[in-house]
């Protein structure tokens, strides 16, 4: 691992991302910058733990589904246990947003019924509210 680090600004820029959010993320656990004084110094493993955090943002894990993950980083072993788990969160969530597209369909058709409903109700009120000839 090189011995870069970076300052939060640094950070932020990079990942285009509010200095804002990575203090939340070390609030929450997930970053350990190392303090000089007030001014934070992040490790290429922060990096990558923010990384992770962003990515697993985008598709829609948990903070703890994070945690849990950045908690299994170890590069020296290849990262093979927290690519597996990662490989089963992923599964995992490519179930729910299946589920989610049925259930999406399924209100989609009785929005559809609801609607279809409404207006023969509408055109009823409306033909029974005209004047006979």
């Amino acid at each position: 691992m090189s011995s870069q680090t970076y300052s939060i600004s640094d950070l932020a820029r990079e990942l285009d991302i509010t200095t804002r959010a990575i203090r939340f993320y070390e609030e929450q656990g997930l970053l350990r910058p190392e303090r000089r004084g007030q001014e934070r110094i992040y490790s290429p493993r922060d990096k990558v733990s923010l990384k992770l955090i962003l990515r697993g943002k985008r598709i829609g894990f948990s903070l703890a589904e994070c945690r849990e993950l950045i908690e299994l980083y170890d590069p020296t072993g290849g990262n093979q246990k927290q690519l597996q788990t990662m490989l089963s969160k992923i599964a995992e969530r490519r179930e729910q947003l299946e589920q989610q597209m049925l259930d999406i369909e399924q209100m989609k058709l009785e929005l559809d019924t609801a609607q279809e409903r409404c207006t023969q109700a509408l055109e009823q009120t409306i033909k029974s509210q005209q004047p006979v000839q």
